[in-house]
């Protein structure tokens, strides 16, 4: 009797694809909205709206501005067609846990494909590696928090569940911001 009250109690760790699905899906939206960003920001350059900063010409900003826009659009359609899972599953402690460990190996893992396989011999690539790394910085500090903090006022604010991926979007890029 005691043995099956303790079995109860213990939680089933096995692989939950809507939740991984959701969190990849948010890490590539905000890693695609940074992006974007980015390449409207060469373009501004190569436009001579602002000081040049980072282009030494126009072609080389109108090609970078282009790559990265492309490269955007290729990440945003990611999770928009193949993943398609538009909403965090973060009702039960289980769910928050997974969520947690998926948001912090995402970041994990890209951390190290932006540190260690983007060559930043030129300065837009040290900016694309920069950009790579406070995406995830944001996915190992604030995005933890902020599912926490959702999971915790569920109860008590109605709203949650129906603006939670907007809400972690939102903070997810906004923190990128910071990161930089």
């Amino acid at each position: 009797m005691q043995y099956e009250t303790m079995k109860s109690n213990e939680i089933d760790f096995t692989f939950e694809s809507k939740n991984f699905s959701s969190i990849l899906g948010l890490y590539l939206f905000s890693l695609g909205a940074v992006f974007s960003g980015y390449s409207l920001y060469l373009l501004l350059e190569t436009t001579q709206r602002i000081e040049r900063n980072i282009i030494t010409w126009s072609g080389q900003g109108l090609f970078w501005s282009l790559i990265l826009f492309f490269m955007a659009l290729f990440i945003l359609f990611i999770p928009v067609e193949f993943l398609n899972v538009f909403k965090i599953y973060n009702s039960t402690f289980k769910d928050l846990i997974f969520n947690i460990i998926y948001s912090i190996g995402i970041s994990l893992g890209s951390l190290i494909l932006f540190q260690f396989f983007i060559n930043s011999e030129t300065l837009i690539m040290n900016d694309i590696s920069s950009i790579g790394k406070s995406v995830s910085f944001a996915g190992f500090i604030a995005v933890p928090l902020i599912l926490f903090l959702q999971h915790t006022l569920r109860g008590s604010l109605n709203i949650i569940d129906k603006v939670s991926y907007s809400f972690t979007l939102f903070i997810w890029i906004i923190s990128s911001q910071i990161f930089l």
